[in-house]
């Protein structure tokens, strides 16, 4: 994935386009239903980790699984570059619990990932 080739994904509704990109120049991901950005997770890379610190899905697309989406391909994307995961973000450390096809790239939270992610 770049931040100019959006990574499709399957509508779980069938009906409409919904796509996951990385956006270097904000540092995050997005999530877009039929072009319209839905939600994001920001992270900030440091010494080869990829350190996830916010996850948000706009209210009016709640409820179908958007963020569990946006996980995935971010997460997925970031194994893909070679990076260690950091789950700052209470929503990406939950995903990864449920999930454990990333355990043997996730680096615990510490003080100094902490210092690195804004606003956490």
């Amino acid at each position: 994935m770049s931040s100019t080739e959006p990574d499709s994904v399957e509508p779980e509704d069938g009906n409409q386009a919904i796509t996951v990109e990385r956006v270097d120049g904000e540092d995050r991901y997005e999530i877009r239903v039929e072009g319209r950005t839905a939600g994001y997770t920001a992270y900030r890379d440091k010494d080869g980790q990829r350190i996830f610190y916010h996850t948000e899905v706009d209210k009016a697309f709640s409820g179908r699984g958007l963020s569990t989406t946006l996980a995935t391909r971010a997460l997925t994307d970031t194994r893909e570059a070679g990076r260690r995961i950091v789950p700052v973000c209470p929503f990406v450390a939950d995903y990864l619990k449920k999930h454990g096809g990333f355990r043997d790239i996730t680096d615990p939270v510490t003080p100094e990932a902490l210092r690195s992610a804004p606003g956490a």
